[in-house]
């Protein structure tokens, strides 16, 4: 079994670099280690926490139980014709690698969710989404463990239950299953490149780029979010802290009645989706510095800690740019960020 040691200081596995300690860790590099670990007294007698790549976390303390670090590794071809190709992948790979490993192919569908941080694992479970596109779009199959009895079990997309940034395994299956792998199909021709969101068409004329290719999209989503994002390895943050609300339409029609400038694009269900940087950036938070944490300059959905930064004052901030917003559009702000 997975060897498990104690008060691990668990900084490098966090990219919002908070300085909190783990009374144990251990981390697993294949499948038969894992379910091993979930079957240990150790598991089972402490609160847990499985680790991916430590990018949509907050971590408000020391966490007094164990945490898992996922390692699983492993790129296979599970079935390929002239048209399109079936990838099964281990849940512990880099999503970013894996979206690079597809562009080099020229293999078609994940490509507007390049440079977004995290594992593979954490993809489904998020339901990560990015300039037109979500992980739902290509998803076949979710492998799990279950965390009760250690058996395997495969979902579907539709069991999945996928939603915006959200799925049956953040909902109803949280903490109770281990997702261990992925199965996706990608095209290999006659690509459904989407190029209409935000601003990728901008930078494709920019570069001048003749013919849209898999990679051209690639990397102008690359040099969108480069410019626009800051590098967790320079600035410690985890991407976007909130999602975009969704609200009703008659409320959309009120709040533009106040605010003829408030942008929206069409949301689930009818709804009318508000982007949530705009509505903080109106509340003043955008480029605002407290000390060593703040909101970042360039995207004020982005929380950041410029270096020995506290979980809970980070929190604190999230919960004062909550109520700024609930008291000025009366719209309430979800963190897409799991706080700890």
């Amino acid at each position: 079994m997975a060897e498990i040691t104690e008060n691990i200081n668990l900084l490098p596995y966090n990219t919002f670099k908070i300085s909190a300690r783990a009374r144990y860790f251990t981390s697993v590099p294949d499948l038969a280690s894992a379910r091993q670990v979930f079957q240990s007294d150790v598991f089972n007698k402490n609160r847990t926490l499985i680790l991916g790549g430590g990018s949509n976390l907050l971590l408000t303390g020391d966490f007094d139980g164990l945490v898992v670090k996922n390692e699983l590794k492993g790129i296979r071809i599970q079935e390929e014709t002239e048209d399109r190709i079936t990838l099964a992948v281990a849940s512990g790979e880099n999503w970013h690698e894996l979206v690079m490993y597809g562009v080099e192919r020229n293999w078609g569908g994940i490509e507007n969710l390049s440079l977004i941080p995290g594992t593979v694992g954490a993809a489904p479970m998020q339901n990560i989404g990015a300039y037109g596109v979500e992980i739902r779009d290509v998803v076949d199959q979710v492998e799990v463990v279950d965390l009760a009895t250690g058996d395997i079990r495969n979902f579907d997309n539709a069991a999945c239950k996928f939603g915006y940034r959200e799925s049956v395994f953040k909902r109803d299956l949280k903490d109770k299953v281990f997702i261990s792998s992925i199965t996706l199909t990608l095209t290999k021709k006659d690509h459904l490149l989407k190029t209409n969101y935000g601003a990728v068409m901008e930078v494709l004329r920019d570069r001048k780029v003749q013919k849209v290719t898999v990679r051209a999209v690639s990397d102008a989503i690359i040099d969108i979010r480069q410019k626009k994002l800051p590098d967790p390895l320079l600035i410690g943050n985890a991407g976007s802290f909130f999602k975009n609300p969704s609200i009703d339409p008659r409320e959309f029609i009120a709040l533009r009645n106040r605010f003829s400038s408030i942008p929206s694009f069409a949301g689930e269900d009818g709804l009318i989706k508000i982007p949530a940087a705009w509505l903080i950036e109106q509340c003043g938070w955008k480029g605002k510095t407290l000390e060593n944490i703040g909101v970042h300059r360039h995207q004020a959905l982005v929380l950041v800690n410029y270096g020995g930064g506290d979980g809970k004052k980070i929190q604190q901030l999230a919960m004062d740019i909550q109520s700024s917003v609930k008291e000025k559009f009366n719209i309430h702000l979800q963190p897409e960020v799991n706080i700890i």
